[in-house]
């Protein structure tokens, strides 16, 4: 039985954890849950999942937290620190990384260090220190798995596979809700027409990433350390129909692609009894009810977010942690109604250009870097804006 903590257990991944989970009774048992502000939910998590301890944001949701858990015997932890005691929990095998945005990175370092397992549906801790994690994992004997579709559909695609016979990595996307919108259609769009993703249902952040294609840049710089390949050997292709997701093209012309119902069921289930494959509660693929598969090339035009991706994980170094900070403050202020979704990109790409990289930076470097960004993407929307305060 695999003892499992779950960062993040309130949002789309780590729902669909438990699910996943709750059907495999008798392989895991959770020991850990964290969650942000959805206490409510946390608690009905844990009451019915018994971890021995929970995390929550902040005190005041602590306090809320302990009034229903203490009785149960269910310990209740705070912040950054809360993070991680449970991401280095001694009786943690795996440890599920189901995070939104840079707050994963020092939770995913804590349980590489302590000789944790880790499934990573958070991208970002990859993106803005990639080098620094799969050294960490090698050093330490650890594992790093992919749980997002895409990376994982490349994962299964290369095992028992030697990665100097592989040509190119393919990422799909499903292109998200602008699809085919001329740019100037897409100055108008609103954050609600944005999180209106056409085939996945993800939280806001993500959701945003997804309708920039920024999320699948970010996968570009995730699967180049995950594989150990560089980004000119990865490529994006638009897959509306959302089914292949993802394939390896080996130095023979041979195409391996894996394909399943878009449900991310499958592969959180996947990387969790890996190297097992049990039963799911997913429906079977009916190739004779899918019909057409189309495959496009991405216009950078007008979602230039990937462009912007390939730039950083050429420069390498900070370059990539400081895209990654600079659209999550952009991110949140398009959400807030504070720039425009065009300007999203336009924030990213004056941010990246502005920075002086480091080239093979520390853990504290990098996250000087991300600090750095973070402040110098305020002060691009206040110029953008002719104002004085940005709500951040």
């Amino acid at each position: 039985m695999k003892r499992i903590v779950i960062l993040g257990s309130t949002g789309s991944i780590g729902r669909n954890s438990l699910d996943v989970i709750e059907g495999l009774p008798d392989q895991f048992q959770i020991v850990g849950l964290s969650a942000g502000r959805n206490i409510d939910l946390l608690c009905e998590q844990a009451i019915r999942h018994r971890p021995s301890v929970v995390c929550v944001g902040d005190e005041e949701g602590a306090e809320v937290a302990r009034g229903c858990l203490t009785p149960f015997g269910i310990q209740v932890t705070t912040g950054p620190e809360g993070l991680t005691g449970l991401s280095t929990h001694p009786d943690a095998d795996l440890v599920l990384n189901a995070l939104v945005g840079s707050v994963g990175l020092g939770p995913t370092l804590s349980a590489i260090r302590a000789g944790k397992t880790v499934a990573m549906a958070n991208k970002e801790p990859l993106v803005m220190a990639g080098g620094i994690l799969v050294r960490e994992a090698r050093q330490h004997g650890v594992d790093l798995f992919p749980l997002d579709s895409e990376p994982s559909a490349l994962w299964q695609c290369l095992k028992g596979e030697r990665i100097h016979e592989v040509k190119r990595l393919i990422l799909t996307a499903s292109g998200g809700p602008f699809f085919g919108w001329s740019l100037d259609r897409m100055k108008d769009i609103s954050p609600e027409q944005a999180l209106n993703h056409p085939t996945w249902r993800m939280g806001q952040k993500i959701t945003v990433d997804s309708a920039t294609l920024m999320n699948k840049g970010l996968e570009i710089i995730e699967a180049r350390w995950l594989f150990d390949l560089p980004a000119s050997c990865i490529d994006v292709v638009i897959h509306r129909q959302s089914i292949v997701h993802s394939l390896v093209e080996f130095v023979d012309g041979s195409v391996i692609a894996q394909m399943s119902c878009p449900d991310m069921r499958l592969p959180i289930q996947h990387a969790l009894t890996y190297p097992d494959r049990l039963p799911t509660r997913v429906e079977p693929l009916n190739l004779l009810r899918l019909g057409q598969f189309t495959f496009e090339p991405p216009d950078m035009e007008r979602f230039p977010g990937l462009r912007l991706c390939y730039e950083a994980a050429r420069l390498e170094g900070t370059a990539p942690a400081v895209l990654n900070a600079a659209n999550e403050v952009a991110v949140n202020q398009f959400l807030n109604g504070q720039i425009g979704f065009l300007d999203v990109a336009a924030v990213n790409e004056e941010v990246l250009s502005a920075h002086q990289g480091t080239p093979e930076p520390n853990i504290e470097e990098v996250l000087e870097a991300d600090r750095w960004a973070r402040g110098e993407a305020v002060r691009v929307i206040h110029r953008m804006n002719g104002r004085t305060t940005v709500r951040v």
